[in-house]
């Protein structure tokens, strides 16, 4: 999820662990230990000079489950080393820094599976990206109650059980709405399963995501042999159906697909893309299929879509030159949102 939700859920982890002997300095070594996944971003694009392959290192072995036993150990004697002199000697051992990280960094990856961008838990030995489609990348309605308990917990003094009692409320609420957005998953679902069988679209697979910052109104990409159907459905609809369905040409040959970088690029996207060529510059654009039009009346809108080009006999992404959302975009958005 986005890096603040990680800051807070990592700022949790640190006050149950170390809370009680070093107080509030126990949520800013959570923090960091929640943010350390994320230097995957910027250790990527240190390691490739491609920049299809450097997406892809995110969400890699920084996000697994080995790396956070291996991170947990060597972050949290590095801490201790540290820590440990002075004024501060004896007042935590290496085993409390070793958990405080061991949690920071476990829970990051976890709460990531719930998202749709994938996450490689079971890295180096699988590639495979777990992703449960429940909540979006940045969802407010679990990060601000979060947030706000976390912040309160900084006005009691370390041994004072408030500070573990807030901190176990801002856990417990987040932790229910990650449920409650299960809950709205399975049912979106169903729904979009007989809404594409009322369509008449005789599908091979299909996709299901919440749109950005929100978990009322929900995307849906449909594949068939040569089209994607793309559709949305707002938990504040009248009707219990989605009936607008945007069909989409698939368009694969216009690339050979083989190459290593497209390769890349096509499980990145798991295999939901479809390409089309611009004639004035003679790129291409690649666009994520998983990801939900900003727009869900504008197919053109779609925020995740990359212009593509072989330089050098290499594929690979050009810098992203897209526009922001209009303000017409935006108003759809809003309004789908609310069943209109």
């Amino acid at each position: 999820m986005d890096s603040l939700t990680q800051i807070v859920l990592g700022a949790a982890c640190g006050q149950m662990v170390l809370g009680k002997k070093i107080g509030n300095k126990a949520l800013l070594f959570g923090a960091i230990g929640g943010t350390i996944p994320d230097l995957d971003v910027f250790i990527g694009r240190f390691l490739y000079n491609n920049e299809i392959q450097a997406m892809a290192f995110h969400r890699g072995f920084m996000h697994s489950i080995l790396f956070a036993v291996v991170g947990a150990f060597f972050f949290g004697w590095i801490t201790f080393k540290a820590y440990n002199s002075g004024k501060r000697k004896a007042t935590t051992t290496q085993k409390d820094w070793i958990w405080l990280f061991f949690w920071a960094i476990f829970t990051h990856p976890i709460l990531d599976c719930f998202t749709p961008y994938g996450t490689q838990l079971f890295a180096p030995f699988s590639d495979y990206r777990v992703a449960f489609n429940n909540i979006s990348v940045a969802d407010p309605l679990y990060t601000l109650p979060f947030l706000i308990c976390i912040i309160v917990t900084l006005f009691f003094k370390r041994k004072n059980p408030k500070k573990i009692k807030w901190t176990k409320a801002g856990i417990y609420i987040s932790s229910f709405y990650l449920l409650f957005t299960i809950g709205n998953k399975l049912y979106v679902d169903t729904v979009f399963k007989k809404s594409f069988k009322k369509a008449g679209i005789s599908m091979d697979r299909f996709s299901a995501q919440p749109t950005i910052l929100n978990n009322i109104l929900w995307y849906a990409v449909a594949e068939t042999e040569t089209q994607y159907h793309l559709t949305f459905y707002s938990l504040l609809d009248q009707k219990p159906l989605s009936e607008k369905i945007i069909s989409v040409d698939k368009n694969h040959a216009l690339i050979d697909m083989s190459d290593e970088n497209l390769q890349t690029l096509t499980w990145f996207s798991n295999g939901y893309y479809n390409l089309s060529k611009r004639t004035e510059t003679g790129t291409y654009k690649y666009v994520d299929l998983r990801y939900p039009m900003i727009n869900p009346e504008d197919e053109n809108s779609s925020v995740f879509n990359f212009t593509i080009s072989k330089k050098n006999n290499e594929w690979d992404i050009l810098p992203f030159q897209g526009k922001a959302p209009t303000k017409k975009d935006l108003a759809v958005f809003v309004a789908r949102i609310l069943g209109i």
